[in-house]
């Protein structure tokens, strides 16, 4: 197992990013180890960028330090990359990560390829946050640490409930827990807690979805102008994918929401018997085995019936990667 200490020796300014559009994963991950180095390694000058992140996750220290203004250049010793399972995820980071000396990269999504010159990738751990919790020294986080932990691992879970929840995770959790965390209160202002509008928005969704490839598929979808109308952004629409792959029956859910003309972008969960990580991957994005993502371009019919074949070769054991056993 790689270890902070280690990386950090030689290293007097780092460089932290996840990836664009930051989930509850990556920002508690990147805060987690922005906080650790300052507690930790008071000596190093560590900067951390991110995205605009959910206002329910501001609460972390750390987090009014986010920079979110990319200079034209910046360089660091070393660049860790937290979450991203593509460098080309790293967005407008980038740069920073091509001109820093050194790179180190901490993700658990099956289809990181490793990309940078130190790579910890294990797709069988619940989150980033839980294999960053193994490269600190655990008697040395903090209590504000393990706030950001927990919440990366709460969301990478779906509050324990999702398959990639091992015994170790429970473990994590539970020191964690022990450092005095409000647990309760972070799950359930940064995973339930909706507003009105979040909730008449998933209503929209739940209320015009329909069910495809005879009930084994369901898809939903948000329009611009639905959005406008409900005055809401990308953020608002967390959780509903989730909401869709519960109905009774359902082995994937679709969730498509606009982002220009004829592009979508897409969410894929899965129950169990379809790897969407796969039908993702074909489609320039990726993920993990039961949730991925992708953007795709073409009217939101054309979208839909390319995913769905892909999909119904999985069901139907027809896929060709399947069957060659890759």
């Amino acid at each position: 197992m790689i270890k902070l200490k280690t990386e950090l020796q030689s290293a007097g300014t780092v460089i932290i990013a996840g990836h664009v559009r930051p989930d509850g994963d990556t920002t508690g991950a990147c805060l987690a180890v922005y906080n650790y180095i300052r507690e930790q390694f008071p000596g190093i000058e560590v900067k951390v960028y991110l995205e605009t992140v959910n206002p329910s996750f501001l609460f972390l220290k750390g987090a009014e330090e986010i920079r979110r203004e990319y200079p034209a250049e910046e360089s660091c010793d070393l660049f860790i990359s937290l979450d991203v399972s593509d460098k080309e995820r790293l967005g407008k980071a980038l740069p920073y990560f091509e001109a820093a000396k050194r790179t180190l990269c901490i993700d658990h999504h099956i289809t990181n390829p490793g990309f940078a010159d130190e790579n910890l990738v294990c797709a069988d751990a619940s989150s980033t946050s839980e294999l960053v919790y193994g490269m600190m020294e655990p008697e040395k986080i903090s209590k504000e640490t393990a706030e950001a932990l927990y919440l990366g691992i709460v969301h990478d879970t779906g509050v324990f409930q999702y398959s990639n929840t091992t015994e170790k995770t429970m473990g994590i959790a539970g020191k964690l827990m022990s450092k005095g965390i409000d647990f309760t209160g972070i799950i359930d202002r940064t995973f339930y807690k909706k507003t009105y509008v979040q909730n008449q928005v998933l209503g929209r969704a739940l209320m015009e979805s329909i069910m495809l490839l005879d009930g084994r598929v369901i898809m939903g979808r948000i329009r611009q102008k639905d959005m406008d109308f409900y005055g809401v952004g990308p953020k608002d629409l967390e959780g509903i994918v989730n909401q869709l792959r519960v109905t009774e029956g359902v082995e994937v859910a679709i969730f498509l929401h606009e982002t220009g003309i004829q592009e979508y972008k897409v969410s894929l969960r899965s129950n169990g018997i379809v790897d969407v990580s796969r039908v993702c991957a074909y489609f320039g994005g990726g993920g993990h085995v039961k949730a991925a993502g992708c953007t795709m371009h073409g009217t939101m019919y054309d979208v839909v019936n390319n995913l769905t074949l892909h999909i119904e070769q999985q069901l139907l054991g027809t896929d060709p990667e399947q069957e060659s056993g890759t």
